[in-house]
């Protein structure tokens, strides 16, 4: 295997087993975090920049709001033509503001998203890439055995397609947590967790298409069950924030099928027809 020497900004749980990994794959590896020390066989560097001197691809790990400070520090070790990538997860118009910085060194910017959650999969968590890096970013670490998806585009593509993703995602979580302290605070609380998981566990195929469609066709009548969903929650004492964005959202629906059916009878009504069928 060619040497590749790889730094990583950034060790905390994500960056600490990513670097390991990157060890134990053959990498050399320079890492820098102010706070914590490098894992075992990642050699410690004196800061940013001097961990991002002669490196392959060097990896910024840190927070979506400390990105650009990490690439601006980092730029005392690069040199034009060399690789960045930026693993955190930021808007994609953070991601665009680092790609631009990194052009305007002449350095090649990669936007990288790790689409599980990193701890027990390190290395091999799921990466979509996207920018002018992409494509090397992803020969390098598919060479290491991670697996890497490159997506057409500039960078932020990866990590927009993270976010509408996490809005799922992050948004499931959150309704099964205030679902499930309703059902504590209504004295249900193990049967509704039994309930959940059993909903969970026979999902198919077809359950997209059921919650979608289902929403759009029923939306009055669920827009009301939701109004009673966020009343009972409010009477528990338990802030009803899924339950209240669900009713709106059952609200807005509700109002474009109203809209759709209001154009369609003005299409159809006895005024229009006369008016397209008289002679010009």
């Amino acid at each position: 295997m060619t040497a590749v020497t790889i730094a990583v900004l950034g060790l905390g749980e994500a960056g600490s087993a990513i670097a390991a990994d990157l060890h134990a794959a053959g990498a050399t590896v320079r890492g820098f975090d102010p706070l914590v020390s490098p894992p075992a066989g990642v050699l410690a560097c004196r800061d940013d920049g001097d961990a991002a001197t002669g490196a392959t691809i060097t990896f910024a790990l840190t927070s979506g709001h400390e990105a650009e400070e990490t690439l601006r520090l980092a730029l005392a070790g690069l040199r034009p033509g060399d690789h960045y990538a930026d693993l955190n997860t930021a808007a994609p118009a953070v991601k665009q503001r680092l790609a631009v910085i990194a052009a305007e060194a002449g350095i090649v910017f990669t936007d990288v998203a790790l689409m599980s959650p990193v701890p027990g999969k390190g290395l091999h968590t799921p990466m979509l890439v996207s920018g002018t890096g992409a494509t090397h970013y992803a020969e390098v670490l598919r060479m290491l055995g991670a697996t890497v998806d490159v997506v057409e585009g500039e960078a932020g593509t990866a990590a927009a397609r993270k976010l509408v993703r996490s809005v799922f995602y992050k948004g499931w979580a959150a309704a099964v947590t205030e679902s499930l302290r309703a059902g504590e605070a209504a004295g249900c609380g193990e049967w509704l967790r039994e309930n959940i998981r059993d909903e969970i566990a026979s999902a198919t195929g077809q359950t997209l298409d059921r919650l979608e469609q289902g929403s759009i066709t029923h939306a009055r009548r669920r827009t009301d069950e939701m109004a009673a969903a966020t009343d009972l929650l409010t009477d528990l004492g338990i802030p009803p924030r899924v339950a209240a964005a669900s009713r709106d959202w059952l609200a807005q629906l509700d109002a474009e099928n109203a809209a759709r059916k209001a154009a369609a009878l003005e299409e159809t009504s006895p005024e229009t027809t006369a008016e397209t069928a008289a002679p010009q």
